[in-house]
């Protein structure tokens, strides 16, 4: 059997009305209304969908990590409705989810402490930050190839075949496992889950850990810092072209542009 291990992330809902979003500049982190939920990032869904795929061909259990301060447990849980056998949980004041060294640390202590792995998938960033750094990062800890940005993974005895869009077509990879590996849109959105699924959620196993059963502690530091966390201000200003002819307009508009540097 096959041990595939899927981290996700708990992010603000992308899709809420930009109007529902509000800046703590104090916490310099994006704040939305209680009325609107949080969502796992649709990112990482399609590295879950991607698990499942592999699933459905041949036995394989699939364990998610999701790593946080305050976890929604009915978000995360419906990770173990879609077909995850355990769900993983990290969760303590000391991770910050815009530290990506911390993140990648955290998810790699994790990995280790769960011990055997044939595969780690991850999505192609996070929803909220688009970093894309986490992934390489715990490949970069366990000392792993990464694979980035596959649409398609088979997972054959102990080798992976991978396909990764490029512009003009896409790449071949074959790699040996165990391999980190984020995932693309092509590969598909996730499965709905039925009623049955969400009520056998329940009964699976879910595990919580903090820094310190991860031995991270101490470490709270961060290799970049978030000065300052603002909504931007937008203001348009409406300008007519005055001429005569068209011509004379045309001849105006290129003046105002120039005037404004446009061009």
């Amino acid at each position: 059997m096959k041990n595939i291990i899927v981290c996700m992330k708990q992010v603000l809902d992308p899709e809420a009305p930009l109007s529902l979003f509000k800046i703590d500049a104090a916490a310099k982190q994006a704040v939305l209304p209680k009325a609107t939920p949080p969502v796992l990032s649709p990112f990482d869904e399609n590295a879950l969908e991607a698990a499942l795929k592999i699933k459905d061909g041949q036995p394989a259990n699939i364990s998610v990590i999701s790593l946080g301060k305050k976890l929604s447990r009915m978000v995360v849980k419906s990770t173990l409705a879609a077909g995850a056998d355990q769900l993983i949980i990290l969760e303590d004041e000391a991770f910050d989810e815009f530290n990506t060294c911390l993140t990648a640390r955290a998810l790699a202590a994790a990995i280790k402490k769960l011990g055997q792995y044939d595969l780690i998938l991850c999505g192609l960033q996070a929803a909220d930050t688009n970093a894309g750094q986490v992934a390489i990062g715990i490949a970069s800890i366990l000392g792993l190839p990464c694979i980035t940005a596959a649409r398609k993974i088979e997972l054959v005895n102990d080798q992976l075949m991978i396909e990764k869009g490029i512009a003009d077509g896409f790449e071949l990879i074959k790699t040996a496992v165990p391999a980190v590996v984020t995932t693309s849109y092509e590969v598909g959105a996730l499965r709905e889950p039925g009623v049955e699924a969400f009520m056998s959620a329940g009964k699976k196993p879910l595990t919580v850990w903090n820094a310190q059963q991860l031995g991270l502690e101490n470490v709270k530091t961060s290799r970049t810092d978030i000065i300052k966390m603002y909504q931007p201000s937008h203001t348009g200003q409406c300008v007519m072209i005055e001429g005569t002819a068209p011509e004379q307009k045309a001849v105006n508009m290129v003046k105002k542009l120039k005037e404004i540097k446009v061009i």
